[in-house]
């Protein structure tokens, strides 16, 4: 939070104490919903108000308890506020993955906007890199400079570690300028202003960490634009595939060019501030300038490679330019007229399927016409029809013996018995001459029987 002295405001604060800050009460949130056992998006509201809440009352009583006639002052409501959105920021981001906040967005995000934000994020990681590799090839190149700031800064070890971790807390806000610098919206302290286009020198504070400012302007300063422009081609090569047609990968290439530019903005709102009211106040990051020129650079590269590096969509011919082919069969072999089968596929898959069909049929009839059945199935008939004669034999000696009859009656009781017992030959004769009809329609040959019994 900004902090307020006799002699100015204290506005440009060191990013990396924040950064560490942030870290811890992200790992703490996580851990808390672990502990908790909270997987829910609903569930995560109790972790993130409980820290940003505690924050928030812990900040603004410290500004309270600093009073207004101190030597370093803040004030109560910006400390409140201030604090609780850090927190709950880092609260947030600590439990996103654990409670299903991210997979609750990105469900709801198509697979277009998907690959685009994906693709945002990656340009914004390659600038801030490219923001960092400029800082290190300033102060590589302005070593001696560098080495003598240190020691003019005192000869002391405490003095010497003081003014290191001066420059180690405010290397992100360098790191944030130096993309600004790559981007082409530059920076300024004070009455210095530097842009790969521009150059305005004056007077800088004696701090290391500044020696890797160019102190003067280099013609071929604007090659420097050059990483900003091939990150904007690598988004749009990232998104060539997103979708075969050229418009859904436009949409892709804005959502990235969108994402890079907010990102880019939030960074150099927190960069910049008041510095006292010396000469070198203000410290200033242009951030609206910087997002807009973050965007362009990924936007119109994009664009361009993902529209001609994407695949094409296959022209489809017109109905009305469509050629008529006719069938290839002749109506004579056509038996059904009210069938006709337009798709020769088709056709082919019916005629598989009436074999297979056939096949089955074949099968069944081999195994359902066996002769083995068959045989039985006469053997138990005939077995059955000679216990009925025995039966009635029986039957016919037991009226004999219990009512003698006469001659007459017995003549005529052994005619019915004759008559009754020739219709029996000839039919098992024509059961045989049919079953053996039948096994030559088969195509059966005669068996022996295994019994010794005679052949069908």
């Amino acid at each position: 939070m900004p902090l307020r002295f006799d002699a100015g405001q204290l506005g440009v604060l060191p990013l990396l104490p924040t950064a560490l800050l942030m870290l811890l009460v992200g790992r703490t949130a996580a851990g808390t919903a672990d502990r908790l056992g909270l997987y829910e998006p609903l569930q995560a509201r109790s972790v993130v108000l409980s820290i940003s809440s505690a924050h928030a009352v812990v900040g603004g009583a410290i500004a309270l308890l600093m009073g207004d006639e101190g030597l370093v002052r803040a004030t109560p409501a910006v400390a409140f506020f201030g604090c609780a959105a850090v927190s709950g920021v880092a609260a947030t981001i600590g439990v996103a993955r654990r409670c299903g906040l991210v997979e609750l967005v990105f469900d709801k995000l198509d697979p277009v906007a998907f690959q685009g934000l994906r693709s945002g994020f990656m340009a914004l990681f390659a600038l801030f890199s490219a923001g960092a590799l400029a800082v290190a090839a300033g102060l590589a190149i302005s070593w001696p400079r560098t080495s003598s700031l240190f020691a003019e800064a005192g000869p002391s070890v405490g003095v010497g570690l003081g003014v290191w971790l001066l420059c180690l807390g405010y290397l992100p806000n360098a790191i944030i300028a130096g993309l600004s610098y790559v981007a082409g919206a530059g920076f300024s302290m004070g009455l210095v202003e530097v842009t790969p286009l521009k150059f305005t020198g004056g007077p800088v504070p004696p701090v290391p960490l500044l020696a890797a400012m160019p102190e003067d302007a280099f013609v071929l300063s604007p090659a420097v634009l050059v990483p900003a422009l091939l990150i904007g081609a690598f988004v749009g090569w990232t998104c060539r595939k997103v979708s075969e047609r050229p418009t859904s990968r436009l949409r892709a290439v804005l959502v990235a060019a969108v994402t890079a530019g907010v990102g880019c903005l939030v960074l150099a709102a927190t960069a910049g501030g008041r510095l006292a009211s010396g000469a070198f106040d203000p410290v200033t990051v242009p951030a609206g300038l910087l997002a807009l020129l973050v965007a362009l650079w990924v936007l119109v590269p994009g664009a361009l490679v993902a529209w001609l590096a994407g695949a094409r969509v296959k022209p489809v011919v017109a109905a009305d330019a469509a050629e008529f082919v006719e069938p290839d069969y002749d109506e004579d072999e056509v038996e059904d007229s009210e069938v006709v089968f337009e798709d020769d596929e088709l056709t082919d898959q019916l005629e598989i399927v009436a074999a297979d069909e056939f096949e089955v049929e074949e099968e069944l009839d081999d195994e359902y016409y066996d002769e083995d059945e068959y045989d039985e199935h006469d053997e138990h008939a005939a077995e059955v029809e000679y216990e009925e004669e025995d039966v009635e034999y029986e039957e016919e000696d037991v009226v004999d013996e219990d009512e003698p009859l006469d001659d007459e009656v017995l003549e005529d009781e052994e005619d019915d018995g004759e008559d009754d017992a020739e219709p029996a030959g000839p039919e098992v004769v024509e059961e045989e001459d049919f079953d053996a009809e039948f096994d030559e329609m088969l195509g059966m040959e005669p068996e022996e029987d295994l019994d010794g019994k005679p052949e069908r």
